[in-house]
């Protein structure tokens, strides 16, 4: 088996593995804000934009980790980062590195990605026959 087979033959698996784990570090997010773990300082207000963000983190986040509505999802959460960069990242500077942005970035275009490409073969969505790549 060459390498252009074994790529081919692992892509749909690792487009699952790169939503699961985008999704648990996003999730981690939500957890501190709602939750309070990891303790952090940053306890908002449910309904707060702060607080919003932090459900959309949360739930959002859980929906993708297992792959159930996987695109539609991914589609609102990657338009969640886009606003917080604007909004939260953006004005502090031009230069991601210097705004704290990156991870927003990051963030809008993995998860624009995996609302084009579908959430990979290991999701619900797959398995009720709606997450073919």
């Amino acid at each position: 088996m060459d390498l252009t087979t074994t790529t081919t033959h692992w892509a749909p698996r690792m487009l699952s593995i790169l939503r699961i784990v985008s999704a648990l570090i996003f999730m981690a997010h939500g957890t501190q804000k709602i939750l309070g773990f990891p303790a952090s300082s940053m306890n908002p207000p449910l309904l707060s934009l702060p607080g919003i963000a932090g459900l959309l983190e949360l739930i959002g986040g859980a929906l993708l980790v297992v792959g159930l509505f996987s695109r539609p999802v991914a589609f609102i959460l990657s338009g969640q980062m886009a606003f917080a960069y604007f909004i939260a990242h953006a004005p502090k500077s031009f230069f991601p590195a210097l705004n704290g942005g990156d991870a927003a970035i990051l963030f809008c275009f993995v998860f624009l990605y995996i609302a084009f490409a579908g959430p990979g073969p290991w999701s619900i969505d797959a398995q009720r026959g709606r997450g073919r790549v």
